[in-house]
Order: C-alpha cells, then structure tokens, then sequence
C-alpha cells in the first residue's frame, strides 16, 4: 500500500518542448484537484480573457524587479522583452496551509528553484526516445521547420540535465505515466 498523500510538497515538472509535460499535469489536476498549480507572474500586457491570479499575476517592471531584489521569487527569467517568474508567497502558503504544490517550469527555472528551494521534489519528464519526441513535435503541426530544429536542438540539450533531478519519468504511455506520477508525488 501506497503512503498516504504528502501534504505541504512541492514539485517541480520540467522537460523538453513535445515530451507531454502539459498533457500529464492536466490529467493530474483532474484527477486530484488538491494539487495548486503555481501561478506564475509576468510583466507582458494580459491577453483578452486572461484573470489576474488565475492565468498570471501581471505586475509592472518595477515591482517585478522589486520583488526579485526582495527574494520574491522562487524562479525568474526575461523572455521576449518581458519578466516571467514563480512568486514565493503563494507557494509557502499553500505549502503552509498543508497543500501540495506543483510547478511545472523550464530547465533554468528548475535549477533556480533547487538553489532557492532545495527541499522541492524535482522531476523530469522525458521521451521513449529522441525520435518519438521529435515525432510529436512534427505532430502538433504548429511549427516552422526552423521552430522545430530549435526545439530538437534545446531539446538535445534539456535531455542531457536529466541526472540533474531526483527522478526520471519517461512518458511513453499516457496512462501508465500518470499512474507513475501520481507514485512519485506520493499521491496514490
């Protein structure tokens, strides 16, 4: 028998574009509508339909680079001119409160958690293989052929990082995955 669920955790999902991280977090957060998905904040102009504390927390420059001076962050980064970042209040809170937590970031973003956070769970998410990843990005259909060759070559990249973290999830079978997931974030 499984140990009982893990209250106040927190878990960090990465792995390259394409591998399904995405697909596996949503399963999860229907199946065990506990989790708290981490908001993150960002110093971009919201997109019509997008709520203040649910899809981002939109902050100016000023007080974005105001809270990194002050530790607010557990992760941040520039991207396309604007801030992205993981607020710290809401994660201890609800970590506080005895809730698990999920974040689920990019490769820089989870070495930068495990530098200001080291108690996190951290757990990469990779493909059966180097082919099948580049088969689902090819599949999506959304892509240039140069988008795709930056994504296999970042790709190449993130994979080589996975001994970076304390656990390796290869997502071949959705089902089976979730099911592993669901064992290590101690939830089954």
């Amino acid at each position: 028998m499984a140990p009982p669920v893990s209250p106040g955790r927190l878990t960090v999902i990465t792995g390259p574009s394409g591998v399904g991280k995405g697909t596996l977090v949503n399963l999860l957060l229907q199946r065990h509508p506990a989790i708290w998905l981490s908001v993150s904040a960002t110093t971009r102009t919201p997109r019509q339909g997008e709520v203040e504390g649910e899809h981002y927390f939109f902050l100016s420059r000023e007080r974005f680079e105001a809270q990194v001076a002050e530790g607010g962050f557990l992760e941040w980064a520039e991207f396309a001119g604007n801030l992205y970042g993981t607020p710290r209040p809401p994660v201890e809170e609800h970590l506080a409160a005895g809730r698990p937590v999920l974040l689920e970031i990019e490769l820089e973003g989870a070495r930068q958690v495990r530098a200001s956070f080291p108690a996190a769970f951290q757990l990469f998410v990779e493909p059966p293989s180097f082919e099948e990843l580049e088969r689902r990005i090819r599949g999506r259909g959304t892509d240039s052929e140069e988008a795709i060759a930056r994504r296999l070559e970042r790709a190449r990249v993130e994979l080589a990082a996975a001994p970076e973290f304390d656990a390796v999830l290869v997502n071949a079978d959705l089902e089976e995955s979730l099911s592993a997931l669901e064992q290590l974030m101690q939830l089954s």
